[in-house]
């Protein structure tokens, strides 16, 4: 079981992974239609947090500082998108609730609001584009990744750790590319600590 947090410690958002690598084979071959619930409830729920987002703008731009309330409720936006991310590209197995009320083996932790330069949050959006564009790459990557683990868990019941690491890799870089676009941290999304790689048993 992978117990440790993902994302380094400096970075106020950050994702953490307590799975087992069990798949229910099930589940897995109908990964997609299961997952179309959810992508229907962030459609809904996305209308409010679009707006949302528009008030933190305007708020942080004057105050430099997004209020907790906003801050709260995008975070809870990102969180319950981020688990349904996780379910559908195979590195979490249950079936994400519909609220972040209990746990999921992979979570965002997202630090509290806090203060953010008034200039970058008025050109945020031409600042994430470089992110925005890398973050759509390891989306593609991602995907690919997930094809692989679906054939794997299908066959074994268990998910790739060497892929499960890159996926959730890929994926943190991606989820705090959506934090620093929607002002949850003005801090830049980072490439460090690279996914692990499971060393190859001894021979002889």
């Amino acid at each position: 079981m992978s117990e440790a947090a993902v994302a380094p410690q400096a970075h106020p958002i950050g994702l953490t992974d307590s799975d087992d690598l069990r798949r229910s084979r099930l589940t897995v071959f109908f990964r997609y239609p299961l997952t179309i619930p959810h992508f229907v409830w962030l459609a809904i729920w996305g209308i409010a947090f679009e707006i949302a987002a528009l008030i933190a703008w305007i708020v942080a731009l004057f105050t430099g500082r997004v209020p907790d309330g906003l801050h709260r409720f995008l975070a809870g936006y990102v969180r319950y998108a981020t688990r349904v991310n996780a379910y559908l590209l195979l590195m979490a197995n249950p079936w994400p609730p519909f609220t972040n009320s209990k746990p999921y083996p992979l979570d965002v932790q997202i630090a509290p609001a806090a203060a953010q330069s008034r200039l970058t949050v008025f050109f945020r959006l031409l600042l994430a584009i470089p992110a925005c564009l890398l973050s759509y790459i390891f989306r593609l990557v991602n995907t690919f990744v997930a094809f692989l683990t679906w054939f794997y868990a299908l066959f074994t019941g268990r998910a790739s750790e060497g892929m499960k690491n890159l996926s959730v890799w890929l994926y943190r870089y991606e989820v705090q590319t959506y934090a620093y676009v929607f002002l949850l941290t003005g801090k830049y999304p980072t490439l460090s600590d690279a996914p692990r790689v499971p060393a190859a048993p001894a021979v002889g």
